[in-house]
């Protein structure tokens, strides 16, 4: 049995706001995650998707643990930096999976999700990251329900992406001159090793 994370966070306030482009300046709004198990051959068995806000935050660590994989998009160097003054210093020694981070060791560009949904799922993204810190400052109930909303949306998608590439080892894209690509790149967990499953097997 796997057991997986996947997350987004929305931000408080602009990087032009703090005068600066470090994420842990920014506070966080509200984040989202989906938690889930997966059999042995990584179809899922059990999910559900779940949201905390500011004041939360302190409830939320107890998900992550025992994860084999947290997964995100640009989460190691955006979404762990902005959640650095919330959490605890092991959530960083957890198994952390960034999908631009893979997209990036394979095609060597970055790309934006909402780029990737589309070309590859036919979906977009439902709002805005701007539209989501408006929400946040407004504070009046309609606008936090759009803020959930669209994080656990933003969550869906991720999800959407990573399964799409498990399943089939290759994101589609269009190029500079709208031709279809596709970038062949592989999410499964490595194998164990003859010898480790071996010297398990001992105890």
């Amino acid at each position: 049995m796997v057991y997986e994370v996947i997350f987004d966070l929305e931000t408080k306030t602009f990087f032009d706001e703090t005068g600066r482009t470090d994420p842990s300046e920014l506070g966080v709004s509200i984040v989202s995650l989906y938690r889930r198990k997966l059999n042995e051959d990584l179809s899922e068995t059990e999910g559900e998707i779940i949201s905390f806000w500011e004041d939360e935050i302190e409830k939320m660590w107890k998900v992550f643990e025992g994860s084999d994989r947290i997964i995100g998009f640009n989460s190691k160097k955006f979404d762990l930096p902005a959640l650095k003054p919330y959490a605890p210093g092991h959530f960083f020694k957890l198994p952390h999976f960034d999908i631009l981070e893979e997209i990036k060791k394979v095609h060597g560009h970055r790309m934006s999700l909402n780029k990737l949904a589309k070309d590859t799922l036919g979906k977009q993204k439902t709002d805005s990251g701007a539209n989501a810190i408006g929400y946040w400052k407004k504070k009046d109930k309609e606008s936090l329900e759009k803020l959930k909303k669209y994080c656990e949306a933003d969550v869906l998608i991720t999800k959407e992406i990573y399964d799409f590439v498990l399943k089939n080892k290759f994101l589609k894209y269009k190029d500079v001159w709208n031709n279809p690509r596709t970038i062949v790149i592989d999410f499964s967990y490595p194998e164990e090793k003859e010898d480790q499953k071996e010297q398990i097997g001992l105890f």
